[in-house]
């Protein structure tokens, strides 16, 4: 089997979860090899060393990339607007071209079952594959729509799928930075508003019940489903929780039904730094 190439970004502060999520990649993909591939501006050689000692321990390689601010001269860059924002949507740019296709996630996930299938899954000549989120009502899909001026549905960018080949034919660094200037007012989650109003016809969607499950909304899940996806079959078939919004359940006072889970593979993470 080939290896799976597993893209992220992220600062300092969350590499804890990224262990976390490497944890859970590890215990519910046995047999797998990864290649995890870390975007950032900054972060020290000491600082990424545990996740270095992860990745060998689990027999995987791990490619650190600096992020060069030469990339950004030009690009619309403020607090609001970091110049990490443009990081997933740029890696065909920022990554070696031995990459081929990266599977992109989000440090506040959690990989509960194996993903090779959606490795797999055949693009059909689109650059990404992403789910939006369906306990989501459609007014709020009706309203994003209407505030991109798009007609199909909003996807979240936390889980991509990405052709990076395609992506280096098709994705053109200043042409995003130029809508971004445009529309900066109007963008509110803005590399995820970007992503859907540049590229939204490009993306061949998935099941976000199985690729993006939104740990925050289990009960609209199950009624949409009509009692279909309950616990026992988000533990049977969901690949990917993804921790959305404000509350984390590495916080105190996290409410939502999957906060036990994520504690427990924090206990197992901590074990195996130990």
């Amino acid at each position: 089997m080939d290896t799976i190439k597993l893209l992220t970004t992220l600062d300092e502060n969350y590499l804890p979860q990224l262990q976390v999520l490497l944890t859970s990649l590890a215990l519910n993909n046995p047999g797998e090899k990864f290649e995890l591939i870390l975007l950032h501006s900054g972060i020290s050689g000491a600082a990424l060393e545990g996740t270095a000692r992860r990745c060998s321990a689990y027999g995987w390689s791990f490619s650190p990339l600096l992020v060069e601010d030469a990339l950004f001269e030009g690009a619309p860059v403020t607090k609001q607007y970091p110049k990490e924002m443009y990081y997933r949507l740029l890696a065909p740019e920022l990554l070696p071209e031995r990459h081929e296709r990266a599977i992109y996630l989000d440090p506040d996930t959690l990989v509960i079952n194996p993903i090779r299938e959606l490795w797999e899954t055949d693009l059909h000549g689109r650059l990404f594959a992403a789910a939006s989120h369906t306990a989501v009502s459609e007014l709020a899909n009706g309203v994003n729509q209407l505030r991109l001026g798009t007609e199909h549905d909003y996807f979240n960018s936390g889980v991509l799928l990405m052709d990076l080949a395609a992506g280096r034919r098709e994705i053109v660094p200043a042409d995003i930075f130029n809508y971004v200037r445009e529309h900066r007012k109007g963008l509110i989650l803005p590399d995820q508003d970007v992503l859907n109003a540049m590229y939204g016809e490009r993306i061949l969607p998935v099941e976000d019940v199985r690729w993006n499950y939104d740990a925050r909304y289990y009960s609209s899940y199950l009624l949409r489903s009509a009692g279909e996806y309950d616990l026992g079959w988000v533990m049977q078939n969901t690949s990917i929780l993804h921790f959305c919004g404000k509350e984390k359940p590495w916080k105190p006072k996290y409410i939502h039904r999957f906060g036990i889970l994520y504690r427990h593979y924090m206990q197992l993470a901590r074990r195996e730094t130990a």
